[in-house]
């Protein structure tokens, strides 16, 4: 199993039962919607749901803080995270109607109650604040800081922008203008040479 000797040590059996469960779903959900490539799901946990605990390697996120997934397709980095963080709230967003039905389909599978979702753009929402946004490489570094910004708290837990990217960021981060705190992944989270030149980006806000 991909997850043996690489799982949190804060999960409980429960939660690991979870975790186990999401490749069955994935699996099912993609025979209706194609929300992961037939390539990925050979090597499901590692492409997925490791590469978003990597997060949790790095942070731990506090009860009842509210954190966007942001471009968040079938579901990643956030309802890993959900599964992991039962007490802290994750709203999923994404501009793609067929993949927030998955995410929904697999959260109320799963109840996972922390866990809510909208088809929309996070530019277009203007009546709700975050201590944090998270995001799996769906756009330049840039960008996403700049959507990111007027969705956080002024006063909140102080999480920023967090995201996962991959390959040679020197331009974006230069273009990002951003004083970037970098974490790789390889080495120093997993093993798995495929994790080489993947990266936890922060910025704070």
């Amino acid at each position: 199993m991909e997850l043996q000797g690489e799982i949190l040590d804060f999960v409980t059996d429960e939660q690991q039962e979870k975790l186990l469960q999401l490749k069955d779903l994935y699996a099912y959900w993609n025979q209706q919607i194609n929300v992961i490539s037939r390539k990925d799901m050979d090597s499901f946990y590692i492409h997925h749901v490791l590469h978003s605990l990597a997060i949790a390697k790095v942070f731990s996120f506090q009860p009842h803080a509210t954190l966007m997934d942001l471009g968040c397709g079938g579901g990643f980095p956030g309802i890993p995270l959900a599964i992991c963080f039962p007490q802290t709230h994750f709203h999923m967003v994404d501009s793609i109607g067929k993949k927030i039905k998955v995410v929904l389909a697999v959260a109320e599978e799963l109840s996972l109650a922390n866990i809510t979702a909208a088809h929309t753009r996070a530019e277009d929402i203007k009546d709700r604040k975050f201590d944090g946004v998270i995001s799996r490489a769906v756009a330049p570094l840039k960008d996403l800081w700049r959507w990111s910004q007027p969705l956080l708290k002024k006063n909140g837990a102080g999480y920023g922008l967090i995201c996962l990217k991959g390959g040679d960021l020197a331009r974006e981060i230069h273009d990002s203008g951003k004083r970037i705190h970098q974490w790789e992944i390889y080495g120093n989270i997993y093993k798995n040479e495929w994790f080489k030149e993947k990266y936890i980006l922060q910025i704070k806000h």
